[in-house]
């Protein structure tokens, strides 16, 4: 019975699309929110085009929620354009959405193990993050990016940690954290190319829909 869960007809159901689109929605403009102060640090100090590079969770997020409303709303006979273009749409939404949401909770812990106080907001944080890989992960069996879509996205992420790493706008630490900024950037790179290789198990071994 549980196996209904999973399956197609329930998951690409109207209302539950609908209520998925409505979390995430809600989600990524909290996450926009989050990062108010940063990205008004940035406007501040950096030239404009960095802003871009600045809210890694909610950009994830807001990719997922745009791939949502494929599904709710399907465009009829889209052209090769509008078509690739969907594709790596779905394609961020997927690694972006596994790499920040493997990330985030891997820094929270790591600022725990390290002394920093954990919040409510942490615990809040670390389960919507932890649901953005899954349901990423999930939905990309039904999804029509492929393996060039998902370099175009991992492509993105690589330049995305460049730019974090190279002008420091990467997503802020707890203090605890700050001496061990090499580990932390190595570790954001690897986590780019893992998530780009999750995605493609998933699309190895999906079922063709």
């Amino acid at each position: 019975m549980l196996s209904a869960f999973w399956s197609r007809d329930f998951l690409l159901n109207r209302s539950f699309l609908w209520l998925l689109f409505i979390v995430n929605l809600l989600g990524t403009i909290y996450g926009y929110i989050w990062y108010e102060g940063q990205l008004a640090d940035t406007l501040q100090h950096h030239p404009l085009w960095r802003i871009v590079f600045v809210p890694d969770s909610p950009t994830a997020s807001l990719f997922f929620t745009l791939t949502l409303l494929y599904w709710l709303f399907p465009p009829r006979d889209p052209n090769r354009v509008a078509a690739a273009g969907r594709s790596v749409i779905e394609a961020l939404g997927v690694v972006c959405s596994v790499k920040y949401g493997i990330w985030a909770v891997a820094m929270i812990v790591a600022g725990a193990w390290q002394g920093a106080e954990l919040h409510w907001q942490h615990y809040m944080l670390m389960a919507s993050h932890l649901g953005m890989a899954f349901e990423a992960l999930l939905y990309y069996r039904f999804m029509r990016a492929g393996i060039a879509a998902l370099l175009v996205g991992t492509g993105w992420l690589l330049l995305n940690d460049t730019v974090d790493y190279t002008f420091g706008i990467f997503p802020y630490l707890a203090d605890e954290l700050d001496d061990d900024l090499p580990a932390v950037r190595s570790f954001t790179y690897g986590l780019s190319i893992f998530s780009f290789a999750a995605a493609w198990l998933v699309w190895r071994f999906r079922k063709q829909a």
